[in-house]
């Protein structure tokens, strides 16, 4: 049997792995890359010097507890108590603090977006006595949809930004067009006013007490990272060692505030570090792996080639076709193995067809990482929502969450597919 149909068939059973075991896919893929390294497919030194994207990895990690200080510093709560103290009526408020929340997590970890909003949330339904359930579901959607807009915001962001040589200020402007962070934009003000619906009879006005900062350190370090991370994409292009490194930097600083000036012991410190998405880092490390495995084996070039056979010189179906299989597989599988298969398939796809690869490319990204929204598992703030609800006696099954998630991916995912198609055909 040639090599590469092994390798294919350990690919199809690491995704299988992952869908039926969600808790534990970093063994799943760890797993699956020490066999690629047993097989010869590639060398460890390989794997560790060109296949593992250890700056991508350094700004995960930093970006992670930059998240965590800044979540502690109440910074986020305090905007959020702002906007409902200062919005004519309460859905309003409500749906402004959802466009808040997306907005945060273009920055932030999606997870701990969530986690610091929610408490928010059930206060603000508790006072009102509705059923938390919307409110809940539109943090996780808005988060996941905004994670796509910024190099920072989602490793499937960060992938793309090192697959494309994209810098931070590209996700903004990209060869004098309007970037991917844009057509978010797009989408994000759809699933506003679709989220309004649920929320436009909730026309009160509720006084708050106010929460207090306690420290604008951490925001200071945010700020710093975003405008480092635009400085070192300029100078230097794409992700960098030098992007890497500084958000690095930037987090042991926090890590030292923390220690020194909040006073807190190696405990806590331990605690917070121990806390943060190590699962993730190993998953990725895993899925480079696998990936560098597969496209090894000359499997993807495979792959594009059967794409183009179905789509012929039609652009559109080409499109809509990426738009709706990643749209439909990230609803179900983690969208990270997939992005990072596929990148290199659309672009040559693209390449093929003498179209700019952004087309296909924001395709992928919209689709893979906006179908997350689809199911109450597709993304891990769905799953920390479900949670939190549970936690309130609220069940929200399969079914329930489709009947939200399902109209707003759809909502979203067409109006931000618009907006590339319009601007970058």
């Amino acid at each position: 049997m040639p090599i590469k149909w092994i390798v294919l068939a350990l690919a199809v059973l690491m995704y299988a792995c992952i869908v039926i075991f969600p808790s534990r896919k970093s063994i799943s893929a760890l797993g699956a890359a020490a066999l690629v390294l047993l097989l010869g497919v590639v060398s460890p030194k390989t794997a560790l010097t060109e296949l593992i994207n250890w700056n991508v990895l350094m700004i995960f990690v930093g970006s992670l507890v930059i998240a965590e200080l800044f979540i502690y510093s109440r910074v986020p709560a305090v905007i959020a108590d702002s906007i409902v103290l200062h919005s004519p009526n309460i859905g309003l408020a409500i749906v402004a603090i959802l466009m808040m929340t997306g907005i945060i997590s273009a920055f932030v970890e999606n997870v701990a977006t969530v986690l610091v909003m929610a408490p928010i949330a059930l206060a603000l339904c508790t006072k009102l006595k509705l059923d938390p359930s919307y409110f809940m579901v539109g943090l996780a959607v808005m988060a996941n949809l905004q994670g796509t807009a910024t190099l920072v915001g989602d490793p499937p962001s960060m992938i793309f930004a090192d697959f494309a040589r994209y810098g931070f200020n590209d996700f903004f402007v990209y060869q004098g067009k309007l970037s991917i962070f844009f057509a978010i934009q797009i989408g994000m003000i759809a699933g506003a006013v679709f989220f309004y619906g649920f929320f436009a009879n909730s026309t009160k006005h509720v006084e708050i007490e106010k929460e207090k900062v306690l420290s604008m350190v951490p925001t200071v370090l945010l700020l710093l990272m975003i405008g480092g991370l635009a400085a070192a994409s300029f100078f230097f292009g794409g992700i960098s060692l030098v992007s890497g490194l500084l958000v690095i930097f930037l987090a042991i600083i926090g890590i030292m505030w923390y220690k020194y000036i909040c006073k807190k012991d190696n405990d806590k410190i331990f605690k917070m570090i121990k806390e943060l998405d190590w699962d993730t880092v190993l998953f990725l490390i895993g899925i480079f792996v696998v990936v560098g495995g597969i496209a090894e084996t000359g499997l993807l070039e495979d792959f594009a080639a059967f794409l183009f056979r179905i789509i012929g010189d039609n652009v559109f179906l080409g499109f809509i076709l990426i738009v709706g299989v990643s749209t439909v597989i990230s609803g179900f599988v983690d969208n990270v193995p997939y992005i990072i298969a596929m990148l290199p398939v659309a672009a040559k796809l693209a390449a093929d067809l003498s179209l700019k690869p952004e087309l296909y490319m924001f395709a992928l990204l919209v689709g893979s990482c906006l179908g997350g929204n689809l199911t109450c598992f597709g993304a891990s703030a769905n799953i920390v929502s479900v949670g939190i609800l549970r936690k309130q006696g609220i069940d929200m099954h399969f079914g329930r969450w489709l009947r939200i998630g399902l109209p707003f991916t759809l909502i979203t995912v067409v109006a931000s597919s618009a907006f590339v198609w319009f601007v970058w055909r």
